[in-house]
């Protein structure tokens, strides 16, 4: 079952990422690398994970899942993605954290990504 421990695992891997910072802009949880926001946290509901991707290779995979759906303001063009698992729904953690990790890669400066070929 989904709770906020979980949602709190999510951050974590998220932090651990290289350079990954968090912030609290709008109220709403990010986390950023180099300034820039590559994971919108808080997008769980009722004690549920969630988070908002950037995801230019996988969203169209990412929009498949239950509750998934396209950023809003327009960064669902971007190829941005809501991903949202409630309580109860089996989280696929490996997948999400393949995820996260391209996120991360769409954001990061170039350098820091060739210099974690790890994450790829």
């Amino acid at each position: 079952m989904a709770n906020s421990r979980e949602q709190e695992a999510l951050r974590s891997y998220g932090l651990s990422l290289p350079d990954a910072t968090e912030d609290h802009p709008w109220g709403e949880s990010v986390l950023k690398v180099n300034g820039k926001v590559f994971a919108f946290l808080g997008h769980g509901e009722d004690d549920g994970v969630g988070c908002g991707l950037k995801l230019p290779v996988s969203s169209e995979e990412a929009l498949q899942w239950p509750g998934s759906k396209p950023s809003g303001y327009g960064l669902g063009r971007a190829g941005w993605v809501n991903v949202v698992f409630h309580p109860g729904d089996e989280i696929p953690w490996e997948r999400l954290k393949a995820w996260v990790r391209e996120s991360w890669r769409a954001v990061a400066p170039k350098r820091l990504v060739k210099a974690h070929p790890e994450l790829a």
